[in-house]
């Protein structure tokens, strides 16, 4: 669903005696940080570099203005221009979304305007620029703009051929193919419906396992792998506009644990068109089809590569594939408890001589080499790998590596020179980073955030000399927050720990406490990134103390920590006393060592998972916790959705012990405290129902609580008005039942 300036509606489910109003510290920050998205805006994203390196093209918008223009950044002279903007693209004519690419946005947790993604060719001469369903080329030497595709049908994931030749987009659920050079276009696949789409990754592919493609190039431009995903035995659910009943529902196929999933097969077709041969592999023991590699090595020497998983996500399977639809078993990778998918890729090196992977068998995350038939593991880090940014033509491997959990580097490895030598730093020191690589040429750009500065990318040249900063037009917060890091041991565990303390703080006084909590798999809140605490200082400055908590389960530690939500043995997790437990006994022994710190005070807050996490502590542990804010929370497991419900806690059939455990909605006559429920209307992520469930429940065990719909609405809350009047409702309702500094 769109995300709409609309009102917000509030319903109240609590008879309120009147008080006095919580004062607002510095109003005008709230604004500030909704307007320029907690001051993300402005800066360069999206970074692209032509393969010799010589220019590096990046998306950037206004300090407030969310539509992203192009422009290129020239690392021979180290001069940035702008290129193109979406208005001398569309005119004055508004941009329009389909409803698949809204949802496509939403996954990617997108909320810019304008051009949202692009494309180029490998000669570095053309760009492909997506806008408002439309398909554009940016010729760069003639500066000229042509049409390709005029959208009457939007083009959806537009993407172009390794030699540059045609542009292969998804509409109405088939797969087209246009030719550059000729403007025929060709029509691929045929039946495509909403129910049997063509192209397109599945919504748990998306939003679970981080694959946003639906069709693959060969190296040679001449066939495609395409997805057929078969939705005809999934759930449909409908999300409306409550404000609006005379608009259609919209509907959204959602498989829930336990039930049936997306049927998915992978098709290869000449990209002139013809039949499709079908790959063949155990898709009842391996349905999901986490990666797809179709590797641009030189020609023939390395095959188009899957990595297949089981439902319970214990085993996955590389497969190479040939041109009959054939596989055979590369690698098979298995964990007692499950497979985290971030670590499920598979690269190819430049040579075809063998392939890069991850691996968490030996308790470390690992980045490791194999040969060509998936043999001989050469071990390239040995610990703390994080993310692949990209494989050199000479082969030199560079990887986003987690020192600490606060200290993210940038590593490369030549895997010719052997385990024996060390990798070369390119980027250390604490703080969250993330870079981009040339492929020839070997020039690179770092993106760091620090506890000194924002976001701000460094491009450098291949021998690691600094070239330039590219420009950033952001603007920067008028406070600046001052996290206190820290661990915390509690029962022979250590967890680091994030403090923030008033601007106006007094050692002489007790402050109420603001627990921060996100506490799921998959995120880490404690970093080394100020920006990320910005919200959180604001909070503090109504005079609290707030407090951030890594617990068991999240990441950037080993195995055993990641796998905390289930036993040894990987069996009977449960999604939430592993959370609230560490979170209350972390709060408690750090206010052992705060002195200022009232453990009878102590409030939590948190959104998505951090909902949860936060409606869980004052069900599950009301004699720590004594005030929640619960946004946009999973209330019953058994309706999220199966890839990752089921990794953690595996099927409601299997596990129906832990599903009881982590059903909060059957825990609302528990309630003994103030909690204020937050969710959007049209979420299709968390659907509304969750709070829905939960608020009916609440109200027939007669037990006061408060409620606050955000009318069609989505799991991002992107409008700014929105997001301030959010933010002061939350600091309002925790600071009236908290009490300020004593």
């Amino acid at each position: 669903m769109s995300i709409r300036p609309l009102a917000v509606a509030a319903l109240v489910f609590v008879t309120m005696t009147a008080h006095a109003a919580v004062p607002i510290p510095d109003p005008q920050f709230s604004k500030d940080f909704a307007e320029t998205q907690k001051y993300a805006l402005g800066r360069p994203t999206a970074l692209r570099f032509t393969p010799d390196g010589r220019q590096l093209f990046f998306l950037r918008s206004g300090a407030r203005d969310a539509t992203r223009r192009l422009y290129v950044f020239d690392t021979t002279t180290g001069a940035t221009r702008e290129l193109i903007t979406p208005q001398q693209v569309l005119g004055l004519a508004d941009e329009v979304l389909s409803k698949e690419e809204k949802a496509r946005r939403e996954r990617l947790r997108l909320t810019a305007k304008g051009f949202a993604r692009f494309d180029l060719t490998p000669d570095g001469k053309t760009l492909l620029l997506p806008l408002s369903g439309k398909l554009f080329a940016f010729d760069l030497a003639a500066q000229k703009l042509r049409t390709l595709d005029d959208g009457a049908k939007p083009a959806l994931d537009a993407r172009l051929s390794p030699d540059g030749s045609r542009v292969a987009f998804v509409r109405d659920y088939d797969l087209y193919v246009r030719d550059l050079n000729t403007a025929k276009e060709t029509r691929l696949t045929q039946g495509g419906s909403e129910a049997l789409q063509h192209g397109l990754p599945e919504f748990v592919a998306q939003e679970e396992m981080g694959r946003f493609q639906g069709f693959w190039f060969s190296p040679d431009g001449k066939t495609l792998a395409y997805e057929q995903a078969d939705h005809s035995q999934v759930e449909r659910f409908t999300i409306g506009d409550p404000a609006k009943p005379e608009v259609a529902a919209e509907g959204f196929y959602y498989p829930r644990p336990g039930k049936n999933n997306v049927r998915v097969r992978l098709g290869l077709m000449p990209v002139t068109g013809g039949a499709t041969t079908w790959v063949r592999w155990d898709a009842e023991k391996y349905p999901y089809l986490l990666r797809v590699e179709w590797p641009e090595t030189k020609p023939g020497s390395a095959p188009l590569t899957l990595i297949v998983q089981s439902r319970d996500q214990r085993e996955q399977a590389f497969l190479t594939v040939d041109a009959r639809g054939n596989t055979q078993t590369l690698l098979v990778q298995r964990d007692p408890a499950w497979l985290d998918p971030d670590f499920g890729f598979v690269r190819w090196l430049p040579d075809g001589a063998g392939f890069l992977t991850a691996s968490e068998e030996s308790g470390e995350t690992q980045l490791l080499r194999y040969d060509a038939k998936g043999r001989n593991p050469q071990v390239l880090l040995s610990r703390g790998f994080d993310s692949l940014v990209g494989v050199a033509d000479d082969g030199r491997v560079t990887a986003t590596v987690f020192a600490t959990p606060q200290e993210m580097q940038v590593l490369r490895i030549d895997p010719k020179l052997g385990p024996a030598v060390l990798p070369e730093v390119l980027a250390r020191g604490l703080g969250e980073r993330s870079a981009a690589l040339a492929r020839t040429g070997g020039q690179y750009a770092v993106t760091q955030a620090t506890l000194d500065a924002p976001a701000n990318t460094t491009v450098f040249a291949a021998d690691g000399q600094r070239i330039a900063d590219l420009p950033s037009v952001a603007e920067l917060p008028r406070v600046w927050p001052e996290p206190e890091l820290m661990t915390v041991e509690v029962a022979g565990n250590t967890f680091h720990v994030a403090v923030l303390k008033p601007r106006d703080f007094d050692a002489s006084k007790k402050y109420p406490v603001i627990d921060s909590v996100y506490g799921g798999p998959t995120v880490t809140v404690v970093t080394a990134n100020a920006t990320a605490y910005l919200r959180d200082q604001w909070l503090a400055d109504h005079g609290a103390i707030v407090v951030k908590i890594d617990n068991r389960g999240t990441p950037r530690r080993d195995r055993e920590w990641a796998r905390a939500f289930k036993d040894r043995d990987g069996q009977n997790g449960d999604a939430l006393s592993v959370i609230v437990n560490d979170q209350a006994d972390v709060l408690l022994a750090l206010a052992k060592k705060i002195p200022q710190m009232d453990a009878t005070r102590i409030g939590i807050s948190g959104w998505s998972y951090g909902g949860t996490s936060s409606a869980a502590a004052v069900l599950l542990r009301p004699d720590v916790f004594k005030a929640a804010v619960a946004g946009a929370p999973v209330t019953d497991w058994r309706d999220y959705d199966t890839h990752y419900t089921e990794r953690y806690l595996d099927t409601p059939q299997a596990n129906a012990e832990g599903y009881a455990k982590s059903d909060l909605v059957a825990r609302a006559g528990e309630l003994t405290r103030p909690l204020l429920l937050i969710h959007g209307s049209g979420d299709d992520n968390v659907y509304f129902f969750h709070s829905l469930k939960l608020a009916d429940a609440l109200f027939k065990a007669g037990k006061p609580f408060e409620f606050l719909p955000l009318v069609n609405f989505t799991h991002m809350v992107a409008n700014p008005l929105v997001q301030q009047r959010l933010d002061n409702r939350v600091s309002e309702f925790l600071m009236r039942h908290l009490g300020g500094p004593q």
